[in-house]
């Protein structure tokens, strides 16, 4: 198993692993192009693969030392096996190391198996989206998590 920088090179099999995700941002091609332009923000993307074979990634920005989990996948004959809580992890650890001070992100309130895997991590319920998500609507569930 590595988890390692994605590059442009990995965006097909990131689209394609989104595509078979009903829970995962549904970015645009031009979206994924903006992670590794040379304007883009600071920006963190990771993928995890065995095999060589991508199983999973998670995107992030990072904002005056606050960051956002804006995408993460994982491919569903790798679920339940523990990849989402590694790349968190990593994700974590490069967070801090850059001198973050928290993590927040925006889930599906009926993306259950996501919800414990924060809340694992002691992220905190911190509020809630009316509407927030489309096909099919439902509710945003923010997280937080301090990094000090």
């Amino acid at each position: 198993m590595l988890i390692r920088p994605a590059t442009a090179a990995d965006i097909p099999a990131m689209m394609k692993l989104v595509n078979h995700s009903a829970t995962a941002a549904h970015w645009s091609r031009a979206q994924y192009d903006r992670l590794f332009g040379g304007d883009a923000p600071r920006r963190l993307a990771l993928v995890i693969e065995e095999e060589a074979t991508l199983q999973g990634f998670l995107v992030a920005h990072e904002i005056a030392q606050e960051w956002e989990i804006e995408n993460i996948a994982i491919a569903g004959a790798a679920r339940r096996r523990g990849l989402g809580t590694r790349l968190l992890g990593e994700f974590l650890k490069h967070a801090r190391s850059q001198g973050g001070t928290s993590v927040f992100l925006e889930v599906r309130e009926s993306n259950h198996a996501a919800r414990l895997l924060y809340e694992k991590w002691s992220f905190e319920q911190s509020g809630q989206r009316s509407g927030y998500y489309a096909q099919p609507q439902e509710d945003a569930i923010v997280y937080r998590l301090s990094l000090m």
